[in-house]
């Protein structure tokens, strides 16, 4: 029993206690002859899926993990298939497979019986597996002639570098660094995202005609007005790459850093070394990632005044000694104004953190950054505080000093428009519509951490969307809005034409009554744009308890992290993979479980022939024997049965 995941469900129950009200199945299936109500199948977005920033097809790619959805091609592998179905919306699997901090997996229905699915590492495994194998992404089927500029070389700027030349279109992308990647090299340690995984997935972008011009700053290097006159459309993916500082007295020290610029130089092998104590101040990834690398570069002593961690990030060169000398441990305290619990890093991250020795801090707020007489800070005076929305309320007497000789604000970011203070909105960051059409600006579009800082995965599916925009915007039929659930949904038509099952061209004949028609989908209704399929309406009791199939995790001691710069989440195997894939349920798509076909009393539902079989279309009803019992949609699992009218 000690297997058994705490807040376990082990059993699911329809009915409460004191409801003793028996069923009507008996009655209408010996009374009824004929109903107006027949099955539909209505495809809806899964919960997964909706909480997905980025639109992952995520129970698309566990059907295929499964084995439901088997690859169209003899000779393919199903980790193939699946990659195929991830890069629609998302070019970096393996990448995100590690950083993502899965608001998916918070969102899945199979919460409700046990444990949600392993979707984070499941999308690791291919996404490795894909690296290994050296997969290509697709490329276009035909040239646009249009060429579009991407100011920007981090998640936002290469997924819609993809998306656009995946379309057809010619794509530069201008970064200002040496290299691509953005937060991706830049922002998170090599030991949470392995450069070598960073670069095969940024080269299969380049791989597809994609040109990269990089040390290349736009408003310096190149004006706004050349970007216009050579390119067709601009797309702003500059990030938020300028820290906030702590807005308290003293935080001018020149030892009083931001997360983003101490994890930048350290990235780019700067930084080699911290200072004794380090106070991080957040409660985000980013705070955590600053502290889990001073932890692991230590101090030395006897600095240099030029080797000083602050000097350094401002862009000092450390001398080649300072590399060599002996290192020491760093005692580092991260302080969140929210309850530990309640901090927006991801939960792993936070348990790590607290193993490897980070004296964590929640529910206090700083007041006052303490300089000595030369202006170093040496202490940060705080309080506690108790949370009103965003806004920290400070409990009267409970102030306390924590002693520093580094403090590192990582409490939120903005873009540097240095050079195209033209696109400024007045707060630091670039305006758009909801379709990131820039604000007054004709041609241009933005995206990612510009318009607004979040996740990796907010900035792929910005990006995603902002593809679309830039593409109608090109072929002069500019979108209006978007659809409610805007993922990337699956398409029957498409599913169907893929194994050349796609229905025969219509005659638009008047015609009443299309069940045996060749030439329509009958009894399906796609709702998948509007609708996202909630556990209320599965049938939840169809599945038993089941283990979650879980990653590898290297755990790495307060004693040990000094020095370790090891990746520390495995991969899966391809059996395990497969096996979080049948621990999905489908919610909202059909997955085969023959509930439906077993349970009609009427021999209504039947298994389409295996040479029309198709995912999303494994039964139909013959509406000649259905009496409309409804007995087919109450045992449907997945809730993709639902009663509607028919004749």
């Amino acid at each position: 029993m000690n297997e058994v995941a705490e807040n376990v469900n082990l059993s699911w129950r329809r009915y409460e206690d004191g409801d003793e009200s028996s069923p009507e199945w008996t009655d209408k299936i010996h009374t009824a002859g004929h109903s107006h109500q027949c099955p539909t199948y209505v495809h809806r977005t899964p919960p997964c899926q909706g909480s997905c920033p980025s639109g992952h097809d995520i129970r698309g790619w566990l059907a295929i993990a499964r084995g439901i959805d088997k690859p169209p091609v003899e000779d393919m592998a199903w980790q193939e298939y699946a990659f195929n179905r991830m890069v629609e919306a998302n070019p970096f699997p393996a990448t995100m497979g590690r950083v993502c901090p899965a608001p998916c997996e918070d969102g899945c229905n199979r919460n409700e019986v046990d444990d949600f699915v392993g979707i984070n590492a499941v999308e690791q495994y291919v996404g490795d597996w894909a690296i290994e194998n050296k997969l290509k992404l697709p490329s276009p089927e035909k040239e646009s002639g249009k060429k579009i500029a991407v100011i920007g070389g981090g998640p936002a700027g290469l997924a819609a570098a993809y998306q656009l030349r995946r379309a057809g279109h010619g794509v530069a992308v201008f970064d200002s660094h040496e290299k691509l990647g953005g937060m991706m090299r830049y922002g998170i340690p090599g030991y949470r995202t392995p450069r070598e995984m960073v670069d095969a997935e940024i080269q299969r972008i380049l791989d597809m005609g994609v040109e990269a011009r990089t040390s290349t700053k736009i408003g310096d290097d190149i004006s706004i007005e050349v970007l216009e006159k050579e390119f067709d459309a601009i797309f702003w993916a500059i990030g938020a790459q300028t820290g906030r500082p702590l807005p308290v007295p003293g935080a001018d020290a020149e030892n009083c850093l931001s997360g983003i610029a101490f994890l930048e130089a350290f990235n780019q092998g700067r930084l080699q070394f911290a200072s004794k104590k380090i106070v991080v101040v957040g409660g985000g990834d980013t705070s955590i990632d600053v502290a889990s690398v001073a932890r692991r570069i230590g101090h030395i002593q006897n600095t240099h005044e030029k080797d000083r961690p602050e000097n350094i990030v401002l862009g000092h060169t450390a001398h080649d000694v300072a590399g060599t000398m002996k290192r020491e441990g760093v005692n580092a305290v991260l302080t969140s104004l929210f309850p530990i619990e309640e901090m927006t890093a991801a939960e792993r991250e936070r348990e790590d953190a607290k193993r490897e020795g980070i004296d964590l801090r929640g529910s206090v707020m700083p007041l006052e950054v303490i300089q000595d007489a030369d202006g170093r800070a040496t202490v940060l005076r705080m309080c506690e505080c108790d949370m009103d929305g965003m806004t920290p309320i400070p409990r009267d007497g409970t102030e306390f000093e924590i002693e520093c000789d580094i403090i590192v604000s990582a409490i939120g970011q903005m873009g540097d428009l240095s050079g195209i203070e033209e696109l400024d909105n007045g707060n630091g960051f670039i305006a758009t519509d909801n379709l990131f059409s820039v604000t007054d600006r004709e041609s241009h579009f933005a995206g990612g951490d510009i318009v607004r800082p979040h996740l990796l995965t907010t900035a792929i599916g910005q990006a995603r969307i902002a593809a679309d925009s830039i593409d109608h915007y090109l072929a002069g039929a500019q979108l209006d809005k978007r659809p409610k659930v805007d993922v990337f949904h699956f398409n029957l038509l498409s599913e169907l034409a893929q194994r050349e099952l796609e229905p025969e061209t219509f005659d638009h004949t008047p015609t009443r009554g299309t069940s045996d028609d060749s030439f329509a989908v009958h009894n399906y209704e796609d709702r998948s744009a509007t609708q996202i399929m909630s556990h209320e309406g599965l049938f939840l009791g169809h599945f038993e308890y089941q283990a979650r199939n879980k990653r590898p995790e290297i755990h790495i001691s307060e004693k040990d992290v000094l020095g370790n710069f090891d990746e520390r989440i495995g991969d899966l195997t391809a059996e395990q993979a497969q096996a979080e894939g049948n621990r999905c349920m489908s919610c909202g798509m059909c997955f085969e479980c023959d509930s439906c076909v077993v349970f009609c009393p009427q021999d209504a539902v039947h298994r389409v022939k295996k040479d029309e079989k198709a995912l999303g279309r494994y039964v139909e009803t013959d509406y000649t024997r259905c009496i409309g019992c409804k007995i087919c949609a109450d045992v449907c699992p997945s809730g993709y049965i639902q009663m509607g009218l028919g004749e």
